[in-house]
């Protein structure tokens, strides 16, 4: 069995902290450019330097995105970014463009390079290709099957690397190479600022009538023509693992803490208990199957990888999350009292009975008994987003616990 890394998504820093702490081996995140994620928070240096030395001290390496296929007008400042990086030696550099390589081996030479699913590795003369520009890993379009994969890695080096997605958001493109957002909004996807139109409703208009919208049906189901179901391959790990990809990659780098926690924890047990028997791993299914639920999806499909997707991997009458719980926030801090911080993400109130989910795979539910202010007044509710509140819970938390309760409308 090939050593396998979980490889999860962080959006800032306090997501970084959650998905080591829940189980990742490495983390891939954003700067504040050249990432095909302009709309999450993204990491500024500072937040960078702080997050590495956090995961470094963890155990966990750090991967940063610089996967925009770049204009002249990007190169310059581009080379500038890669001069950084040289001194905040993350373990790895996530690139698309030839361009964008090219710098980066000139500016960074000793970070390792991994290439993208955006510059679209379908085969293994493409493999060898990156291998020989002194490439240390390719992440393998979404369109391949295991059986592609697992032909790769049959005829690309031992040591070369294969990284793939197993969780997370589809598109709708080639491997992420949208036009659609250009086209419509003059917003670019391939410089990280897509406006998903995929998820939008689309009608038909005919040339004569202006302005009439006939819907479009598929079996009298809907409209939402682009909208895929979200990959999830919890229940075909030893699939993966024979294929020989080496990183399992989870999407959603603009996704909640909440989100990063629930499926990196799942992922990680899942993969703990496969290396210790697959007799484990089958005898926990159910479980991995309820906890990956828990966070937001738009049910779920296994993609390409055991063939072309049929109809059924699309979902046409809506474009909304399952949203099953709500995020809370994190514990912070314990104080003398007892007292758990927090920064309040969602509502809640005294009394009410919430869950709290620990890195080790409990769910333990409590009764909020107290709520205080920072000034020490005691409140009833807590309505106010990023609000830091000190919490009297019926158990007491430990750091990095987080807290969520049961979202009773289940659909964002």
């Amino acid at each position: 069995m090939i050593k396998t890394e979980l490889l999860v998504p962080a959006s800032n820093l306090e997501v970084l902290r959650t998905a080591v702490i829940y189980g990742a081996d490495a983390v891939y995140i954003g700067g504040e450019a050249y990432g095909l994620r302009a709309k999450a928070k993204n990491f500024s240096k500072e937040d960078m330097i702080e997050g590495i030395a956090f995961a470094h001290e963890r155990g966990v390496k750090v991967y940063v995105t610089a996967n925009i296929l770049a204009h002249n007008y990007d190169l310059e400042g581009a080379r500038e970014y890669f001069r950084e990086l040289k001194d905040i030696r993350p373990d790895a550099l996530i690139i698309s463009d030839p361009g964008m390589f090219t710098l980066a081996k000139e500016e960074c030479p000793e970070i390792d390079i991994h290439i993208s699913t955006q510059a679209n590795n379908t085969n293994y003369m493409t493999y060898q290709f990156w291998y020989k520009m002194g490439a240390t890993r390719v992440v393998s379009a979404r369109e391949l099957s295991l059986r592609e994969i697992k032909e790769i890695r049959q005829n690309i080096p031992e040591n070369m690397e294969i990284e793939s997605f197993i969780h997370g958001a589809m598109c709708i493109s080639y491997s992420g190479r949208c036009l659609l957002s250009n086209y419509f909004t003059g917003r670019d996807a391939n410089h990280g600022a897509c406006t998903h139109p995929c998820r939008w409703k689309y009608a038909v208009v005919e040339e004569q009538r202006p302005g009439e919208y006939l819907p479009v049906y598929e079996n009298e189901r809907g409209t939402y023509i682009f909208n895929s179901k979200d990959l999830c391959m919890i229940e075909h790990i030893p699939e993966i693992i024979d294929a020989g990809i080496n990183s399992l990659k989870i999407e959603g780098r603009m996704k909640t803490a909440l989100y990063v926690a629930t499926v990196a924890r799942t992922y990680r047990k899942a993969l703990d208990d496969y290396a210790e028997s697959e007799e484990k791993y089958r005898s926990n299914m159910e479980w991995y199957k309820s906890e990956i639920s828990k966070c937001t999806y738009r049910q779920f499909t296994t993609g390409f990888y055991f063939g072309k997707p049929s109809e059924e991997a699309q979902i046409y009458d809506s474009n909304t999350y399952i949203n099953e719980f709500i995020y809370l926030g994190i514990i912070g801090e314990i104080d003398d009292r007892g007292f758990a911080r927090i920064e309040q993400r969602n509502k809640f109130c005294k009394g009410d009975c919430i869950e709290i989910m620990k890195p080790d795979g409990r769910n333990i539910p409590v009764t909020v008994k107290a709520i205080f202010d920072e000034d020490g007044n005691e409140v009833e509710s807590a309505p106010h987003p990023q609000q830091v509140l000190y919490l009297d819970l019926s158990e007491k938390p430990e750091r990095y616990d987080i807290l969520r309760v049961e979202n009773v409308k289940k659909q964002e």
